[in-house]
């Protein structure tokens, strides 16, 4: 694969990858309500996500789901949906009678932090449309597509892993502060919030 088209992807989804979203927001609040481990934990399952959105898009199976409306619609709904389950949980982990309930309502929620981080990314439709719209403007079509997805996939998995990895350890060594009961409620409530709006966001966006 030329070197100009990986340099080229490589600009486009390094800033897409650095603003906070809502993996950010797990592992923050992952970090500070467990250990730099659950953080890490939340980062390799985001990266997994990715591997199934780049097969996905590998075989065509993003293109039929995002070229159909009614299937766009059920993909957006509930990753939606699964995002504000997360943010009323995570708001609700603040209290803590309420930390032996959370994380029991899904089938996955047994893989704690990896889970969170794999269906969070998986459920996001916005993760399928970087591999519909993005990742075809960076492929040579006189070229095996499978190969050429696969390397801009360990591109994007490798800059998303170092982002997190290095934002977990930030958060980690601060333990001063994010050990005080006042600051994780104050967090929990923050995350809680701002994953709810970024599902009511997923599912209103037209």
């Amino acid at each position: 694969m030329e070197w100009h088209r990986v340099l080229g992807f490589l600009a486009a989804i390094v800033p897409l990858t650095l603003i906070p979203g809502t993996n950010f927001t797990l592992v923050t609040q992952k970090v500070i309500a467990g250990s730099r481990s659950d953080g890490f934990l939340v980062t390799f399952g985001t990266a997994c996500g990715l591997l199934v959105h780049a097969a996905f898009a590998a075989v065509g199976l993003s293109a039929l789901v995002m070229s159909s409306t009614q299937a766009l619609t059920v993909v957006r709904i509930l990753g939606g949906l699964y995002l504000v389950w997360l943010g009323v949980t995570t708001w609700r982990s603040a209290h803590p009678r309420a930390r032996a309930r959370t994380g029991r309502r899904l089938p996955w929620s047994h893989l704690g932090g990896f889970g969170l981080g794999f269906w969070s990314n998986l459920t996001n439709p916005r993760a399928a449309t970087v591999y519909l719209t993005l990742v075809p403007q960076f492929l040579a079509p006189d070229r095996p597509i499978p190969p050429q997805i696969a390397v801009l996939t360990l591109l994007h998995a490798a800059v998303l892993i170092i982002w997190l990895l290095t934002w977990a350890s930030v958060v980690a060594s601060a333990r001063a502060i994010t050990e005080a009961p006042w600051f994780r409620r104050v967090v929990s409530r923050v995350a809680g919030a701002v994953l709810v709006a970024l599902g009511v966001r997923t599912v209103a966006v037209r």
